[in-house]
């Protein structure tokens, strides 16, 4: 039998209210309404009145638990009602903004119409509505779905703590250390689908690799990743370092393929790997976001790995990186 939700009703929260006063457990009280016991406890801790001025004021009451509950659905409901916020929410997206910097920048702008908070704009991104219109690529860390706002701890995370930059050596911090990478994926426009480069720096010797894929998919991309530095000897593939992107927590294949290590930038931080993010802007001049990249030539894609591994750069004493890339592996 198919079960179907529905909001609780001003009745059914005056009958929370009155049995909670009279100390029945949630587990009672969902009982006498047929409701689950879960739908209780989130209505409890959801909408019982919080007041630090007068603590004995503090308790569920039904009408403010009604009151918060149609004010939290107006909210989420804001994007879907007001299109002239909607379009300027999109478009700040476009232009690389994170839904909290479009929330803020909303409250202090004087010619704001109306402000958004970035928990609503993460719901409508990914709601039903933001998934046709693929939002979710738009976020500076993407995920194939969102986590409720109090569960987003998962027991065995897909990047753990152990791995995150902060934690990473000060030799590859500094440069100091041959072998440690950078990877990142370019993204072109929608009308291209999924397609991707990817470009992969060596943080020493600013050394690059590029290669084409067909989808975002995590697997495959290691598979490849694996089938371009596996060749490699072992001191000329240390680490990499990764964005939080789903397109990367397959990361522990690289350990199993080639004893590699990843290394992730904290969230909403990809300018911790600034070698790969300099590179990906200087390939734009010759890959821009409208490029129809499946149909670019392999040998077009080795001509521009040739033509940027083989431009002096002021950081390397105007050595190329391949020279340096090559001293450093026959060492």
């Amino acid at each position: 039998m198919i079960r179907t939700f529905s909001h609780l009703s001003f009745d059914e929260r005056r009958s929370i209210s009155r049995m909670l006063d009279q100390k029945f457990s949630q587990s009672e009280i969902a009982r006498r309404l047929g409701r689950d016991r879960a739908t209780i406890s989130r209505e409890i801790k959801r909408n019982c009145w919080h007041d630090q001025e007068f603590p004995d004021a503090e308790g569920y009451w039904a009408m403010t638990a009604n009151d918060m509950a149609r004010d939290r659905r107006r909210r989420i409901g804001k994007l879907f009602r007001r299109e002239d916020l909607r379009n300027e929410v999109i478009g700040k997206l476009e232009s690389g903004w994170s839904p909290e910097q479009i929330a803020g920048r909303l409250k202090i702008e004087p010619a704001a119409k109306a402000s958004v908070c970035h928990e609503t704009i993460y719901r409508y991104v990914y709601s039903p509505e933001g998934q046709r219109q693929q939002l979710a690529r738009l976020l500076p860390e993407r995920r194939r779905k969102r986590r409720p706002r109090y569960a987003r701890k998962p027991q065995n995370p897909v990047f753990p703590d152990e791995r995150s930059i902060k934690h990473r050596p000060e030799a590859i911090n500094h440069r100091k250390e041959f072998g440690h990478w950078e990877a990142d994926l370019m993204i072109f426009e929608r009308v291209q689908g999924n397609a991707n480069v990817a470009t992969v720096v060596e943080r020493t010797s600013r050394f690059t690799m590029l290669f084409k894929n067909n989808d975002r998919q995590s697997k495959p991309i290691m598979e490849r990743l694996i089938d371009v530095l596996s060749p490699l000897p072992r001191h000329a593939r240390q680490s990499l370092t990764f964005d939080r992107g789903f397109e990367f927590v397959s990361w522990r294949r690289l350990k199993q393929g080639m004893g590699t290590d990843a290394w992730f930038c904290d969230p909403s931080a990809p300018w911790q790997k600034g070698s790969v993010e300099n590179m990906n802007r200087r390939i734009r001049r010759y890959l821009p976001r409208d490029t129809a990249v499946l149909s670019v030539p392999d040998e077009s894609i080795r001509s521009l790995i040739d033509r940027l591994n083989s431009t002096p750069r002021k950081c390397l004493g105007f050595r190329t990186p391949a020279e340096v890339f090559r001293r450093e592996v026959n060492k």
